[in-house]
């Protein structure tokens, strides 16, 4: 092939072997996708000589006519330029990080006598700013403390010496309910204030140790004094402040200044966890969603949640604990822990990412049911290892009582829910006593030989209610069909759950709380009753039609029509020979009088 029919072959071997950032564009000079290589050469080759996997990485590369590429020193300044351009361009293929919304922070406002308050807006004038908190509550609850702790002003007035001095500002409320020490009026000086601002500020930075020591020594000289009212009040603070330590603590107070992330992913999304960690207690924690584009790995978007998390965070942190290693910048030490009270960090952070994922999913079970079925549909596919999603599933299921009455079922699931419409019963015809194998093999070829025969669309994915002999059987039935390889098929044993697969000697097991587990459970229960049922119904009728058998006279097909006409025995014994005449004959009708009068 020459040079101009294959330009991107060109462009490829141009690359340098170098770290670095690559762009990829369509023909309309549009940016399609963004990436970061250790080595720009052999990463963006791999696009032209994999196999991929993913329709979505196909589609992409197919759209690809132009490449550009910039060379950075490392691979850490590779991660923030590629974050940068994300955040800039919004490429259709990348990773998109969602949640990009405005959190509250709290300022410590850079004036004299400064106010600390709650704000959503942070300005660049020189004041302090702690956050972005995920809730409000957590906000209102530190400001709460600190104001139960310590005497600040409200009021936004320029407190200026001159205008101190000038006495022209009034004391108000908060003053005079013990709220504000009235620096306004200059009965509090600048240098006391400021201890002030300084143990909150390291309250707000998870350390309260600072303001532990001050009250402690505060209230010792108050108690030596015999200001015991003072005395009194500084311990309330110093018990407010302990609760609130006591609260926030949760692995040893050793641990300090520190970072924590965890990813939980399934095949459209990843949900990382980060927590900020000082003197052992969980300064904030937060969960990014993250919808993936491509056929992204579990380390490719931890990076990227690293570092769009520590720059909304303005995160400072020189030690991150991950579950497992990833490339971040070179002054950030990354720790692995296996055991001990950062193994419990890393565990607590993958427990809040699963129970952010849960809130999802009920929240969008409600807003937006097609995509939480999409999502089962997808999750299923990726479980069970099937080449599409498995829209419709059918799954059988045997019932006989001591080899009475053998009875099966079909149940029919369309987009994960239940489809009674297309439910079907069966009753077994070739063979004799209880013999599940058997039965089964009958049943699963009676039904796929009759959709054949009618054009029908066939499911995704069958599920057999046994182990690997009902297995077996399923699939001796889809062998002589010609439909073995056509449809993915597994077996559910009810013991342990294992869910086998054709040709597998050893058995699958899915986490029990697993969604797929929870559909196939759905489905095997949902089979067994409605076999179950129509076993019952059987053996019902079974009965019904022996007590009308015992009239001398009284066939199964004239026993069929007194029910089809009366629909029980008890309506049968209650009518008179005129009423049954209109159904049997004359001789027929007086014997079954007689035979209910007697």
């Amino acid at each position: 092939m020459g040079e101009k029919e294959n330009p991107i072959k060109i462009q490829v071997q141009a690359l340098p072997d170098e770290p670095g950032v690559y762009h990829f564009y369509d023909q309309n000079k549009r940016i399609l996708y963004v990436g970061k290589a250790k080595n720009l050469k052999k990463r963006v080759s791999s696009y032209f000589t994999k196999n991929h996997t993913s329709g979505k990485t196909r589609v992409m590369v197919s759209k690809i006519k132009e490449i550009r590429h910039v060379v950075v020193a490392n691979e850490s300044d590779a991660l923030l330029l590629e974050n940068s351009m994300i955040k800039q361009h919004q490429p259709r293929y990348n990773v998109l990080l969602k949640d990009d919304k405005t959190y509250p922070w709290i300022c410590v406002k850079n004036e004299r006598f400064p106010r600390v308050f709650s704000t959503r807006k942070k300005i660049e004038d020189g004041s302090l700013y702690f956050g972005p908190y995920t809730s409000m509550k957590t906000v209102r609850a530190l400001l709460d403390l600190i104001r139960n702790v310590y005497t600040l002003r409200t009021c936004n007035y320029e407190l200026s010496e001159a205008q101190i001095a000038s006495g022209k500002v009034k004391l108000c409320l908060e003053y005079h309910i013990g709220n504000c020490a009235g620096p306004c009026r200059g009965y509090q000086l600048e240098a006391e204030y400021g201890e002030q601002i300084d143990a909150i500020v390291a309250i707000l930075k998870g350390n309260l140790k600072p303001s532990l020591r001050m009250l402690n020594e505060r209230m010792t000289r108050y108690a030596a004094a015999m200001e015991f009212e003072k005395a009194q009040q500084i311990k309330e603070r110093i018990e407010a402040l302990n609760k609130h330590q006591s609260k926030s603590q949760v692995v040893n107070p050793k641990i300090t200044d520190l970072e924590v992330y965890s990813i939980l992913s399934d095949p459209t999304h990843a949900y990382v966890n980060f927590m900020q960690i000082n003197d052992g207690a969980i300064v904030y924690s937060h969960t990014l969603e993250m919808k993936k584009q491509l056929d992204e790995t579990e380390e490719e978007l931890l990076s990227v949640a690293i570092v769009e998390i520590r720059r909304r965070f303005n995160s400072v942190s020189k030690t991150i604990l991950l579950p497992f290693p990833v490339s971040v910048a070179e002054t950030i030490k990354v720790e692995v822990p296996k055991l001990g009270d950062k193994k419990s960090l890393v565990d607590l952070s993958l427990r809040n990412a699963k129970f952010f994922r849960q809130d999802r999913f009920k929240q969008m079970k409600v807003v937006d049911p097609d995509r939480h079925t999409k999502r089962i549909l997808s999750q299923m596919k990726e479980d069970l290892h099937l080449s599409e999603d498995p829209v419709h599933i059918e799954c059988f299921d045997n019932s006989n009582l001591q080899g009475t009455n053998p009875a099966s079922a079909c149940v029919v699931f369309k987009n994960a829910k239940p489809s009674k419409a297309d439910y079907r019963k069966f009753t077994i015809k070739s063979v004799e006593g209880p013999n599940d194998f058997a039965s089964m093999e009958e049943v699963v070829f009676r039904r796929y030989r009759r959709l054949l025969q009618e054009r029908e669309p066939l499911p995704q994915l069958i599920v057999i209610d046994g182990g690997k002999g009902q297995l077996s059987s399923a699939l001796k039935s889809l062998e002589v069909l010609g439909l073995r390889g056509k449809i993915a098929i597994i077996g559910i044993a009810k013991r342990l759950e294992e869910i086998y697969f054709p040709g597998d000697s050893l058995p699958l097991y899915l986490d029990k709380k697993s969604e797929t587990l929870k559909i196939i459970q759905q489905l095997r229960n949902e089979a067994h009753r409605f076999s179950l049922k129509h076993h019952r119904e059987k053996r019902s009728a079974t009965a019904i039609h022996s007590e009308l058998e015992e009239i001398p006279g009284i066939g199964p097909t004239t026993a069929a029509k007194l029910l089809k006409e009366f629909k029980s025995v008890k309506q049968i014994k209650q009518r008179s020979i005129g009423e049954l005449e209109k159904v049997v004959s004359t001789s027929i009708a007086s014997k079954i009088h007689t035979y209910f009068q007697s």
